[in-house]
């Protein structure tokens, strides 16, 4: 019996609460479908256990070649791995890094990685064009994961729309990992954990 069945048939007050109850059952049934639903996408949502060992990958570089991640074994990484779509995400941060020297060091070696496959509107082709254009400028390298190669491999979670600031040891282990935009606390935080990786 559904509500609006009920409605238009009923003609006696054990009726009515017949459907009364239907009503508050279905609700709370909406409910719980609800809070558990809630409840698994918050879990799905949390953050890897750092640290954790994780393997070098094959993604792409700007002319659409396989590459791997360069000084893999060589040297502790620091990778930006950034979807397109929020490229200016952390901007500020990432100016005064580079004009300030704040993570420069003989054992750390950064990168940039543009997740492609989370920036579904903006052709993977003009993506690695601009960053050719600007690592041109600065000397960076800049790779491209088109299928979240990287992210799926290290069990990164959701990195739509947000820049994942990532170290990688050189023996292989994902040790600090921060996803989105940081805050003040956040930075100083990051440029003190990474002195002993540097």
């Amino acid at each position: 019996m559904n509500g609006t069945v009920c409605l238009q048939k009923i003609h006696t007050f054990a009726e009515l609460m017949v459907c009364v109850k239907l009503c508050k059952m279905k609700a709370k049934l909406l409910l719980a479908t609800c809070a558990l639903l809630t409840v698994a996408t918050a879990s799905m949502a949390q953050d890897v256990k750092l640290p954790k060992k994780v393997e070098n990958v094959t993604i792409l570089d700007l002319n659409g070649e396989k590459a791997q991640l360069p000084e893999w074994g060589n040297k502790n990484l620091m990778i930006f791995y950034i979807d397109p779509d929020v490229h200016n995400q952390n901007s500020d941060f990432l100016d005064d890094m580079e004009a300030n020297h704040r993570a420069e060091g003989e054992n750390l070696y950064g990168f940039g990685i543009m997740n492609l496959k989370d920036a579904p509107m903006v052709p993977n082709s003009v993506a690695r064009s601009l960053a050719r254009k600007r690592t041109a400028k600065n000397g960076a390298t800049v790779l491209a994961d088109q299928n979240r190669d990287l992210s799926s491999a290290w069990g990164l979670g959701d990195c739509n729309n947000k820049f994942v600031l990532l170290i990688v040891t050189k023996e292989g282990e994902l040790v600090y990992m921060k996803k989105g935009e940081l805050s003040q606390a956040d930075i100083d935080g990051f440029y003190k954990f990474i002195e002993k990786y540097k």
